[in-house]
């Protein structure tokens, strides 16, 4: 069974595909509104895939009910990551890279984009995918822990772009753990196009701004 998905098209017959992930307690249809704002005409056309992701108990919400990637036990670096929540969750987004394969968008035309848990997902599920992808997007987020070992990165994307947008004062996921996660992909041999904002836990126009002229270079 594939994720209930919000999809967005920029013109009949998509060769290119992006699957961008929600937040803690958001769902597929948060980033919808930024589509206009990012897309260039230009550019071909584009499938965007927002995917819903499951209900769940969320520990640091008091055990309530709601749409998470996974379970976040704390907000402390150190606290110990739900790596069974996370491997589900990139195999989810391995079931949508297949419906995209289904529909003649291969992996090197397909972009993974997540903020926050989303990003953390995008993030584990580019570097594992076994076929070269065409970039991530990595909004104010970290990266898996588990991510991080040889045997999880595939050869594929050794070489993937990635671009990582973060607020200089987000409060939930600190500038420092974006900056850690970067420091780690990088002696990994990653190239990260990092960028910060005065923006808290958000996106904002100029982080658009300078993903969309990313977006334009992956796509050429």
């Amino acid at each position: 069974m594939t994720l209930p998905a919000l999809e967005l098209e920029t013109a009949p017959n998509p060769s290119h595909s992006v699957i961008w992930l929600h937040g803690l307690g958001a769902d597929g249809n948060d980033f919808a509104p930024i589509v206009p704002q990012l897309v260039d005409r230009a550019w071909p056309a584009l499938r965007f895939v927002f995917p819903h992701a499951p209900v769940r108990p969320v520990t640091i919400n008091n055990g309530m009910s709601m749409r998470a990637w996974y379970d976040i036990a704390a907000f402390d670096l150190n606290a110990r990551q739900d790596e069974a929540g996370m491997r589900a969750s990139v195999a989810e987004v391995e079931t949508l890279i297949a419906r995209e394969h289904q529909r003649g968008v291969p992996s090197e035309r397909i972009v993974l984009a997540g903020f926050s848990q989303g990003g953390a997902i995008a993030l584990a599920a580019g570097l594992h995918h076994a076929q070269k992808l065409a970039g991530i997007i990595a909004l104010s987020t970290y990266l898996p822990t588990y991510a991080t070992h040889a045997s999880e990165r595939s050869a594929a994307n050794a070489t993937i772009p990635i671009f990582w947008g973060h607020g200089s004062i987000d409060p939930v996921v600190i500038l420092q753990r974006g900056v850690d996660s970067r420091d780690v992909l990088q002696s990994l041999g990653y190239t990260v196009q990092w960028h910060t904002y005065l923006m808290a836990h958000a996106v904002c126009p100029e982080e658009i701004g300078d993903l969309r002229h990313w977006l334009g270079q992956q796509l050429a």
